[in-house]
């Protein structure tokens, strides 16, 4: 259920809830019972009885979406100068190799954009993106030295 900037449901699956809650005030006033919209509408009696009772304080609109549970702190226009950014490289940015690490990243977002993300953050994004070459998974195979994201854990070379 959770999406690349860590916040629940898509708008899309928010919109279809609120249909449902929407429709469950029409049955609400018609006098339908609790069971009885739970069934129909597929949820369990549990959320229908808190939907009545927000329905009763505040009518349909207690039933409405209060919107996205938080804002991406980096915006579509942000994250395109982080994708330029990275694409420079980390050489460019002061580091000693050509690997982007999720540490790296987030030391760069905090340098360029004043920001301070948990590490999965711009994991999740890129990952999602697939930007700037950052892979978005491990390498199967043993050729970790052609990756150009480095998760911290690769495996020494034996022998």
């Amino acid at each position: 259920m959770r999406y690349p900037q860590g916040g629940g449901l898509t708008p899309e699956r928010q919109a279809f809830r609120e249909r449902i809650r929407m429709e469950a005030a029409e049955r609400f006033a018609v006098g339908a019972s609790n069971a009885e919209v739970a069934k129909d509408l597929r949820v369990s009696v549990r959320s229908v009885q808190r939907w009545r009772r927000a329905w009763h304080d505040a009518g349909a609109e207690g039933l409405r979406s209060a919107g996205p549970v938080s804002l991406p702190k980096l915006s579509e226009a942000l994250f395109a100068v982080l994708e330029q950014e990275l694409a420079k490289g980390p050489v460019a940015h002061g580091w000693p190799d050509q690997t982007w690490t999720l540490s790296r990243i987030k030391t760069l977002i905090g340098r360029r954009f004043h920001k301070s993300l948990t590490w999965p953050t711009p994991w999740r994004r890129t990952r999602v993106t697939g930007s700037c070459g950052v892979e978005s998974q491990r390498q199967p195979s043993p050729s970790f030295g052609n990756s150009t994201v480095s998760n911290q854990f690769t495996p020494r070379k034996r022998g």
